[in-house]
């Protein structure tokens, strides 16, 4: 399975209720290392490892297909006081 950035956040979409998804490809291209931030009202009333705990379970079979993944997951709220910290 080869995957790119758009292809990514389009498995991410379709598996889940988003308001915003930004897939960044660490790896210069090769589709190896990859770093998400997901906006979604799904994460409500879940704390940071339940969050992970969910992505990690709906992209288990890309995951597993790539050297590094790394996520940070707001809800929509949280999104609005952090997303100044964010280069997006």
């Amino acid at each position: 399975m080869s995957l790119h950035s758009d292809s990514l956040k389009d498995v991410i979409q379709s598996r889940l209720s988003t308001q915003e998804v930004y897939v960044s490809d660490q790896s210069g291209g090769c589709g190896q290392a990859f770093s998400v931030l997901i906006i979604s009202k799904e994460f409500e009333g879940l704390n940071k490892l339940k969050r992970s705990r969910l992505i990690n379970s709906l992209l288990k079979e890309e995951i597993a297909a790539i050297h590094a993944f790394t996520q940070k997951n707001f809800t929509p709220q949280e999104w609005e006081t952090q997303k100044a910290n964010y280069n997006v």
